[in-house]
């Protein structure tokens, strides 16, 4: 995993008292020994490419030649992983498996991934069998590039009030897509800038007078020679963001721009040529392609953190202070309890997330099927829970990311330490694709449905089923203590709070609207919808941990995980929980000496797991969490590289310094 020879000693005495075999635990991780070989196949590749090397950290590039550099980079490693299609690599889950290898190539994301995350699965999802003909190996061999063009200036997450208009002429049979104001414009789509030519547009669809909702439209945005804008477009970037530098987000406004009929997709609506709407399926399905991205944002916010946690827990090892025992020399930093609590808790949500983001996907790959066949009934589910975990997940991968930068006292403050592009990839999920708080209150909403569907005596689908079970009338539930009792201490309160939510927007009801009753109970709807949320991460957790068919040491340690995991949940949510639950001050403290004693057993596997999530250096690109522990080396070494230190003297001290200081002042 390094090329360099020497190795620190600290770490290499800590890895020879891992308790399991690493590699076991890699195999376990990621799916098996034949993906694993797949993973370090790519990477080497990536790795070995001289294309790909930078003799310059891109943080020190303008903003221009960041995004020139990411066009570069990207064109390069499509076709490397084009020749890689051809010779048959990844075979049906190709895609798939290039999207984590080409994401590490560019720190801050790329200005083509929207190629494949949201373009091409939409018009996969959104199209009929004659445009997927039409458009989709168009977008597999990269001849068009596109983006997903929904999202607003004036409107984001409430796309109901989305603003641009698509008005069918039946003269010409053509759309004309039009934005009426400044708020109508497309706004942060990726790739929208500079790079793509295509975009999949949604917009308010007008035919005979009538208004038909939105629909999605595929648009050519730029000429195909020239890549000049088409007539009638304005486009551009959005500017410098707090991260995401290199995704070239972009406008987007439509000058009465016509396209012909054929490209609105129509899988699930469609408009005969006479003028006449015709309705398919629910509308519905035609947001299914961001209910699928939220399931790769869960997934997303467990890769980053597995990053942010070995960045910590590696330097941790190396970096020696502060005595415990005045008598006895500086200790590991780890060997602190204060810095266990902040870094061992933050690796048992890399598992909490992965396990979720598993369960997630399997239960997509499920309704979308069922939708297939004209099923829709747990579209609403899915919808609800794709929701909360793309909030809960990104809000709790942004906090832990910031733990373990912290952990890391002030180098961890370096661009170089890697936790700047960790953070700012997080931070950036808590607004794009749902913003969080709107996202809860979907999923709250769905809540509040759900119970009063328990209070009638309907059969709850599995993800809700829990509140069949809680009786309000039945005072506070028996605290046991145990992993599953945990869980069901975080369903009876969740099912606790969701009744009081619904029994106040009820009483509210009496004096304003249903909506703004639901409005004046939203600070109760937030709770309630994460409380569901975190009872679905610690049962998947407990679920994958159960069935896991893995050696006895690795069972062992995901056992411990799992303990750790629970506890801190608990001691998180402890005051919801003793408004619901029986827990006296001594169960209180006894949940203390427990995670004590579980930050004390994870503490001895730590290393091994970071170690086992297998992030070769070139990815991590982190001077304190590197394999071979060369905390210092590397950070000598990065600063060295900093523009600021190419020449002894600057010319600012001829310039402005040196006659500052003959003035005498």
């Amino acid at each position: 995993m390094t090329e360099k020879s020497k190795l620190n000693q600290d770490l290499q005495d800590e890895r020879q008292r891992i308790p399991f075999n690493v590699e076991a635990f890699t195999n376990w991780y990621y799916g098996g020994e034949a993906n694993v070989k797949d993973k370090r196949y790519l990477e080497k590749l990536i790795i070995n490419d001289p294309e790909l090397k930078l003799d310059i950290d891109m943080s020190y590039m303008s903003h221009k030649e960041k995004y020139e550099e990411a066009v570069r980079r990207a064109t390069i490693a499509l076709k490397l992983f084009k020749k890689l299609q051809q010779d048959g690599f990844g075979g049906a889950d190709f895609v798939g498996k290039i999207l984590l290898p080409f994401s590490s190539i560019l720190k801050q994301g790329s200005p083509i991934s929207l190629q494949f995350s949201m373009f091409l699965p939409a018009l996969i999802k959104l199209g009929t069998p004659e445009q997927q003909a039409k458009w989709v190996p168009k977008a597999m061999n990269l001849s068009i590039i596109g983006t997903y063009a929904q999202t607003e200036m004036g409107h984001g997450t409430f796309i109901r009030g989305l603003e641009t208009i698509s008005t069918y002429d039946p003269q010409t049979k053509e759309f004309v897509i039009h934005s009426p104001t400044i708020t109508a414009y497309k706004w942060w789509p990726g790739g929208l800038g500079h790079t793509v030519n295509y975009a999949i547009v949604f917009a308010q669809l007008y035919s005979l007078g009538k208004h038909h909702g939105l629909h999605p439209f595929i648009v050519q945005l730029r000429e195909d020679e020239t890549h000049k804008p088409k007539r009638g477009i304005t486009i551009g970037e959005i500017g410098n963001k707090v991260g995401f530098n290199t995704v070239n987000n972009g406008f987007l406004g439509f000058d009465n721009v016509r396209i012909p009929l054929d490209q609105m997709l129509m899988k699930n609506a469609k408009i005969l040529e006479n003028g006449e709407f015709v309705k398919n399926q629910s509308s519905v399905l035609n947001y299914g392609t961001m209910t699928h991205v939220r399931v790769g944002i869960v997934r997303d916010m467990g890769t980053l953190l597995s990053k942010a946690v070995t960045i910590a827990m590696r330097y941790s090892i190396v970096r020696r202070q502060s005595p415990i025992d005045p008598k006895l020399p500086e200790p590991k930093i780890i060997d602190h309890v204060t810095q266990q609590m902040k870094i061992l808790p933050a690796i048992a949500k890399v598992f909490a997330i992965k396990f979720a983001a598993e369960n997630l996907m399997r239960m997509y790959l499920t309704v979308t099927s069922d939708i297939e066949r004209g099923d829709l009934e747990r579209l609403p589910e899915l919808h609800a829970l794709s929701c909360c975990l793309k909030a809960v997940s990104s809000t709790e991968a942004v906090h832990a990311v910031e733990v373990c930068r912290l952990a890391c006292g002030g180098h961890g403050f370096l661009t170089s330490a890697g936790f700047h592009d960790i953070y700012t990839n997080c931070t950036a999920a808590q607004t794009y694709e749902g913003e969080n708080t709107v996202m809860l209150l979907q999923t709250a909403r769905y809540l509040i449905k759900a119970w009063s569907q328990a209070l009638s005596g309907k059969t709850l689908p599995p993800t809700v089923k829990y509140l069949q079970n809680y009786k309000p009338s039945s005072g506070r539930s028996a605290w046991d203590s145990s992993v599953r009792g945990i869980l069901i201490a975080l369903q009876s309160t969740t099912a606790g709070k969701i009744a009081l939510a619904h029994k106040h927007i009820e009483a509210r009801k009496k004096t304003y609207s249903p909506e703004e009753a639901a409005n004046q109970t939203g600070v109760e709807l937030l709770r309630v919808a994460e409380l569901h949320c975190q009872s679905f991460l610690l049962q998947s957790t407990i679920e994958m941990v159960e069935k896991s068919n893995v050696p006895p040491q690795i069972a062992e340690v995901l056992r411990d995980i799992l303990e750790l995991y629970a506890v801190d949940l608990a001691i998180r949510f402890l005051g919801d929980l003793l408004q619901f639950v029986n827990i006296t001050s001594t169960d209180v403290e006894q949940l203390q000496q427990r995670m004590e004693t579980a930050l004390k057993t994870v503490r001895k596997s730590a290393l091994g797991i970071v170690d086992g999530f297998d992030i070769p250096d070139f990815v991590l690109s982190s001077t304190l969490g590197a394999y071979d522990g060369n905390v210092y080396e590397g950070l000598l070494e990065a600063a060295k590289k900093s523009p600021l230190n190419q020449e002894d003297v600057n010319q600012s001290f001829d310039l402005y310094l040196k006659p500052f200081i003959k003035s005498n002042l």
